[in-house]
């Protein structure tokens, strides 16, 4: 065929070709912000949908670029067009101790805490709910990013809501072990014996969930970013897990993969928490066992810097 009638061919169709690539772009727009932006259905809202396509999986990890604040604010710059607080500030002191009885407290301290062991192996014998309340409320005064405290605790003792909890989380572990986990994550694990099975949660006579929260909603309903939520949380379980230990308490850290969604359906949570930790809590069996494991020196994990 000559090439000037091809030419010329498509010049009369060129009309044509430019709504077909403008459509193309479209929908390559389209697909594009639907792989960024994926919409989770409203839980509230019960209307059947005449699609047939299964919904899209919930993303169990929410965190966003930690400066990316998108909420909006009458506020344009800093410090300029920044109010003055008026939150009053007042006098702190902490009891001061003589060099011998500062390193008394100290070891007392590391003693306590290098008691600590993660035990999969739980008495059924029940735990007070003052004690796991006032253990809580030492985690509550850890430290968090701009003092927003974003976490929150589910404790459930009940005993059909723990074995729903275990079967959600066994269900998605299977799949971990299977299929997502790689051979040398496999290889870690081996000498602590685990496997997708979670009798603990069950047997356990109490199981704390650990919620993060990425924003709070206002009176009027304005999304209020928290900063360094994934650290604050992290803090405030760390001292939880050393005020259950200072009470004679054990648990394990587990933080099952995808489970998250169904497990914050299942208690009831608001869509914007997500969970972070779960913790069954309780006395060890008395036939409990434990990795003989040994940890890091200090001159592994520390150094000085005169």
């Amino acid at each position: 065929m000559d090439i000037e009638l091809v030419v010329t061919r498509l010049k009369d169709y060129r009309l044509y070709i430019k709504y077909f690539v403008f459509f193309l772009c479209a929908l390559l727009i389209r697909r594009l912000f639907e792989f960024l932006y994926p919409v989770t259905p409203s839980l509230n809202n019960k209307t059947p949908t005449s699609s047939t396509r299964p919904p899209k999986k919930e993303r169990d990890d929410s965190d966003n670029p930690l400066f990316e604040d998108k909420t909006d604010s009458p506020y344009d710059t800093y410090p300029s067009n920044i109010p003055p607080d008026t939150t009053p500030h007042i006098p702190f002191s902490l009891p001061r101790y003589d060099p011998s009885s500062m390193v008394d407290r100290a070891r007392s301290f590391y003693h306590t805490a290098n008691q600590r062991r993660s035990c999969r192996f739980f008495s059924p014998e029940p735990v007070p709910r003052d004690v796991i309340a006032a253990c809580i409320l030492a985690a509550g005064t850890s430290p968090s990013g701009a003092h927003t405290e974003p976490w929150q605790f589910v404790v459930v003792y009940g005993a059909a809501e723990r074995r729903a909890i275990r079967e959600i989380v066994e269900e998605e572990e299977r799949v971990n072990y299977e299929r997502r986990m790689g051979r040398r994550w496999l290889e870690d694990l081996s000498k602590l014996r685990t496997s997708y099975v979670k009798e603990y949660i069950s047997d356990a006579p109490c199981v704390v969930l650990v919620f993060k929260e990425p924003y709070h909603l206002t009176e009027d309903g304005v999304k209020h970013n928290h900063w360094y939520y994934e650290a604050s949380v992290s803090i405030s379980v760390g001292v939880l897990l050393c005020a259950l230990n200072n009470v004679g308490l054990v648990t394990v850290t587990s933080t099952p993969m995808n489970c998250g969604p169904e497990l914050r359906r299942l208690l009831g949570r608001p869509e914007r928490e997500k969970l972070a930790f779960l913790l069954p809590v309780g006395y060890p069996a008395a036939t409990a066992t434990v990795p003989d494991l040994k940890r890091k020196t200090l001159n592994q994990i520390c150094t000085f810097v005169e």
